[in-house]
């Protein structure tokens, strides 16, 4: 259906030009990409996620390391591992696998200040947000960049367009805030304190929904004509859905991005952009 934003379909068309891109650099230059991920503890979400870049990484001729640490290794362990991985030449992307288990949750934002900005392939550096405040995209966080991506590919025009954030995480919410606004569009932000929160849903011809709430988005929650991307990832029996009830609002959005399929694909994509964006800087400073 003409509706559907089929980011699978898309990631697989970017990634296959990733990969001749990567190929013709690596032919130049001697140098392969490399992207190092750091996965701490054991939980089963994060070992899948981390698997699929990884899987990703070298179907498109991306170099990948994952170093798995222990839970219960210390912060100052963790530091010293991040900074052994800034010093390393041959690495020229860092992934610090979020959320972080145990106590070592409290001490994210520093983990993720140790990283080098420029290998920084999540977007998540002090750094890497404060540009995207003057609108700088280069190494902006993947989901929202993913995103963006997606709606330039299908045409979706965002100027004057009311478009609605149900989420206001650094992963997520706050990216696109700035995304939205450089191109124009009413930004609305929602959240768990948002009074009235439907109200805002119901007029936004952009919804984007993040909440962790399986089928939250019924068809009486929005416009006629709305515009849905769905970066919900829930299980129901087994099955994944996202935060959207897909087949009630089928009929009554314009267009609609399917879950699993939609922004997960695009979302790896724009890690393997970011990992050769930084890859490309790190170069032309030698």
């Amino acid at each position: 259906m003409n509706k559907i934003l089929d980011g699978k379909k898309l990631a697989n068309e970017l990634n296959l030009e990733l990969k001749d891109k990567i190929e013709l650099l690596v032919d130049n230059n001697k140098i392969r990409p490399k992207l190092a991920t750091i996965l701490v503890g054991d939980d089963p979400g994060s070992k899948v996620y981390v698997n699929i870049k990884h899987k990703t990484c070298a179907e498109v001729g991306i170099s990948s390391v994952m170093i798995h640490l222990p839970a219960d290794i210390s912060k100052q362990e963790l530091l010293d591992k991040i900074d052994s991985l800034n010093n390393d030449n041959s690495i020229h992307g860092i992934l610090l696998q979020l959320p972080l288990p145990h106590e070592l949750g409290k001490y994210t934002s520093e983990f993720i200040e140790t990283i080098n900005p420029y290998k920084d392939v999540d977007g998540f550096h002090p750094i890497n947000r404060g540009k995207l405040f003057d609108y700088n995209e280069e190494l902006v966080a993947c989901t929202p960049k993913g995103i963006i991506r997606l709606l330039e590919h299908y045409n979706v025009e965002l100027k004057g367009k009311n478009a609605v954030i149900v989420n206001r995480s650094i992963l997520v919410g706050k990216p696109l805030i700035f995304m939205l606004l450089k191109r124009n569009a009413t930004v609305t932000v929602c959240h768990t304190s948002t009074i009235d929160i439907e109200s805002h849903i119901r007029r936004a011809d952009v919804l984007i929904v993040a909440v962790g709430q399986p089928k939250y988005i019924t068809k009486e929650k929005i416009k006629e004509g709305a515009i849905i991307i769905d970066v919900g990832t829930n299980r129901i029996d087994g099955k994944l859905c996202g935060d959207v009830d897909f087949e009630d609002v089928l009929d009554k959005c314009s267009k609609i991005t399917p879950s699993p399929g939609g922004v997960g694909p695009m979302t790896i994509n724009s890690l393997l952009q970011n990992t050769l964006i930084a890859y490309a800087n790190q170069k032309s400073t030698k």
